[in-house]
């Protein structure tokens, strides 16, 4: 027997990031999610699995359009000319959305009830599939806790959409611990919500399979679905990449430069490493570092920021894109500052105010409106406008940079 487990699949999902500048394909980017779930399909079928298990969130909440409903049903008919039944729970994302109250599904699709827990039996396998799918977005009970019993004499295999104990940058829903789903007695638990692969427990299996396609750059490297295979009571798991577009989150370190030319030597020289990966990337820069060039670089970000995104262009043959360029370097202190005058009471502010607790908290709230009037994409979650420390280090950048164009125009470089 073997089946595929898979979840948290966004279908038309926006891709974020990708529309900052000319060239970048974005008509084929936001296609991503619709081509890795038919991509999953296509091996599903190829690989004649028994049946196929999708484990929540197939859609976004907000999505309204009656064509990525259709897409889906599309894709669940061929599984059905495959003979490949699927088995569904609704997510967070799928609770509110209209397509999924609306939409008829094909006759090869079963979806569970958001009621109680309900079980279907596949008798000629011997398996027995328990699950519950979300009434609404925010469910905050432990789902698992009314989930039956493993039958006798049967493989049992549990879906749910969980948060499982918390898992950071994810809400926090159907919670539960790794005791409460063992307590079962489950040869399988197939897990959705979290979006990164992992494997909570081994014998029995408790998995979170991960999404099929990264949307942004904090979804970085292989996604895909996991195809699981029991053989002489023995169960084993293989992953299943189908991902068409991959994030890659790149830390360039430019200590050891003194001639700012040579960033781009070293993107060219990743661009190099990368392009063995043989799938489209989108690729975000960190550039990071003590360096002699910092204030070079910063005075004229906008410039070296095209410069990068040319070199990737160029060196990648159009298959790799920048999604964004962080620069997070910092200079060499090379320069004295008198101990009396302007640009001395200057260094004592900077010096003294992120110590004030008082004073860094009323800047975090400044910071918290500011971002709040930015537009989604400027800032991104980049910044963590929650953390003091994370202002410290703003302050200390700004400092840097302020200082040394002060000195240039007064004539002390």
């Amino acid at each position: 027997m073997k089946f595929i487990h898979a979840a948290d699949i966004h279908l038309d999902s926006p891709l974020k990031g990708l529309s900052r500048y000319d060239g970048v394909p974005i008509e084929q980017m936001q296609s991503a999610t619709r081509r890795s779930f038919a991509k999953m399909i296509d091996f599903s079928c190829n690989e004649a699995v028994d049946f196929v298990l999708l484990v929540g969130d197939l859609y976004d909440v907000d999505w309204k359009d009656y064509n990525t409903g259709l897409f889906l049903n599309q894709q669940m008919s061929r599984l059905r000319q495959a003979n490949i039944p699927v088995f569904i729970v609704l997510g967070n994302h799928d609770a509110d959305s209209v397509i999924t109250k609306q939409l008829c599904l094909p006759d090869n699709v079963i979806q569970f009830s958001c009621k109680q827990p309900e079980t279907y039996k596949l008798e000629d396998l011997k398996v027995a599939i328990h699950g519950q799918s979300f009434a609404k977005k925010s469910v905050t009970d432990n789902l698992s806790t009314y989930y039956p019993n493993a039958i006798p004499g049967y493989f049992n295999i549990g879906l749910l959409h969980t948060s499982l104990t918390d898992r950071p940058g994810h809400g926090k829903y159907a919670p539960c611990t790794k005791s409460d789903l063992l307590a079962h007695g489950y040869d399988y638990w197939a897990l959705g919500h979290i979006h990164k692969r992992e494997i909570i427990h081994e014998n029995p299996w408790i998995v979170f399979s991960g999404n099929l396609q990264g949307r942004h750059a904090r979804e970085t490297g292989m996604k895909g679905c996991t195809l699981v295979t029991v053989e002489n009571e023995q169960t084993n798991l293989h992953f299943v990449p189908v991902d068409v577009l991959r994030w890659e989150v790149i830390n360039l370190d430019i200590s050891d430069i003194e001639v700012i030319d040579e960033i781009i030597d070293k993107v060219h020289d990743i661009i190099n490493k990368l392009m063995q990966e043989e799938i489209p990337l989108a690729v975000r820069f960190i550039i990071e570092g003590n360096c002699t060039v910092h204030n070079e670089l910063h005075n004229n970000s906008k410039y070296w920021l095209n410069e990068i995104r040319s070199t990737v262009t160029d060196a990648s043959l159009g298959s790799i894109w920048v999604e964004k360029v962080n620069l997070q370097t910092q200079p060499i202190r090379n320069i004295s500052i008198q101990n009396e005058g302007p640009l001395a009471e200057l260094g004592k502010i900077f010096h003294n105010l992120p110590q004030d607790e008082e004073e860094l908290q009323a800047l975090l709230m400044e910071f918290r409106h500011l971002k709040n009037a930015l537009p989604t994409d400027i800032y991104q979650n980049d910044i963590d406008l929650n953390n003091p420390d994370t202002i410290r280090r703003l302050l200390g950048g700004v400092e840097e940079i302020l200082m040394a164009q002060l000195q240039d125009k007064i004539g002390l470089n």
